[in-house]
């Protein structure tokens, strides 16, 4: 096996766990290197560290797989893992709906598994972990038997990895616009077309945190993508929803939402762009009881997030002032890059700027089946935050 030799001064990130080995952190390499095979990797003075796939394309040369000198990467390998992740959801009590395979967080860098009901959406987001692919299908039907089973690999992130943009069916087709139950509402999913992997399961006990602010509450929800968080709140008892997003395929699906819950009394949706409507809206003195923010990542680049933090202090001014005093406003981020720490601060300017004072009610991240681990920034990702504004 092909080894690689980590330089003498080698991160304190890789010494702690962290599974990349970035390609400045090697030093000898000793073997063949052939993209997307397992190496080892060893200090300088060939103590073991570990053992993953590697691709010399890639600014991330290895991503570790096991630190136990003992464990073969074979497709057992890939079994063990995909049951000890799912153990942990089913300990968490994540069992229907769920993000079953967090990448790093749970020893499997650049693989994403949500699940939904008896549906699963797989991406392997680089080389090696590309190359296991049939392994992690065949484990998927072994331990689920699952009714269906599709990839969603056209991210732009592949190319990186010398890796093409690619989607489709996994398994024997299957119709792919599901519905699933989520806090006992029902939910259309588009596992073919809709964003990411078809829905975002990182919110799902966010969604549940909004139940008491909203109740005979007048709602605006801004980047409300297929209306998840407007449909929990008509609900949960709002007076009246109103959903904002540019696509005209959201809010149809947002529409069909609200009519699977028997709410399209209660909400309704416009297909405007929510940017310029925050903008318009806020010089009119247009008035909510709630409003709701939930925009993209702004940025995936750290030479662009001055930008982004610009983008989030004005969405999140316009907001507040679209609060009536006393009401709430709801805001979240999924740029990892912007932390929580610089999220709210860029808040509080936003209220200094708004001339509003604010009352944390509650701040979050993502649910846990998408599991934290200290000091991995990449797992620490989503930003969510209630406040009453003052």
């Amino acid at each position: 096996m092909t080894k690689v030799y980590l330089k003498k001064k080698i991160s304190r990130r890789v010494e702690s766990g962290h599974p990349w080995i970035f390609a400045n952190e090697a030093g000898l390499v000793e073997g063949e290197v052939n993209g997307g095979d397992t190496v080892e990797v060893l200090t300088h003075d060939k103590k073991f560290i570990g053992r993953g796939y590697i691709n010399p394309k890639s600014q991330i040369l290895v991503r570790l797989l096991t630190r136990d000198r003992g464990e073969a990467i074979d497709d057992g390998f890939f079994g063990r893992r995909l049951r000890q992740a799912w153990e942990y959801r089913q300990r968490i009590g994540y069992t229907e709906n769920c993000r079953l395979v967090f990448g790093e967080a749970d020893d499997l860098p650049a693989l994403i598994i949500d699940k939904f009901n008896d549906h699963f959406v797989l991406q392997t987001l680089a080389l090696g972990m590309d190359r296991w692919k049939p392994a992690i299908v065949g484990a998927l039907e072994e331990i689920f038997q699952p009714k269906g089973i599709y990839e969603r690999n056209d991210v732009p992130v592949r190319e990186l990895e010398g890796l093409p943009q690619i989607k489709g069916f996994l398994s024997a087709p299957f119709d792919p616009r599901i519905v699933i139950r989520e806090n006992g509402l029902q939910m259309e999913v588009d596992l073919e077309n809709g964003q990411k992997t078809g829905y975002f399961l990182d919110q799902h006990d966010n969604r549940r945190a909004i139940r008491n602010i909203v109740r005979d509450a007048d709602v605006l929800g801004a980047f409300c993508y297929t209306g998840s968080f407007e449909t929990h709140a008509g609900h949960y008892g709002a007076k009246s929803v109103l959903g904002l997003d540019i696509s005209e395929a959201a809010v149809a699906q947002a529409r069909r939402n609200a009519e699977l819950n028997g709410l399209s009394g209660i909400c309704r949706y416009e297909a405007v762009n929510a940017f310029d409507a925050l903008k318009q809206w806020s010089k009119e003195g247009r008035q909510y009881d709630v409003v709701m923010l939930d925009p993209p990542a702004f940025t995936k680049s750290r030479e662009t997030i001055q930008k982004a933090i610009t983008g989030y202090k004005e969405i999140n001014l316009r907001g507040m002032k679209l609060v009536r005093r006393g009401g709430f406003l709801v805001t979240s981020s999924c740029t990892n890059l912007v932390n929580p720490e610089l999220f709210l601060e860029t808040i509080q300017l936003a209220a200094k700027d708004a001339r509003r004072r604010l009352r944390q009610v509650t701040f979050a991240a993502q649910a846990s089946d998408h599991p934290i681990i200290e000091g991995w920034e990449n797992t620490n990702y989503l930003k969510f935050l209630i406040v009453q504004v003052l």
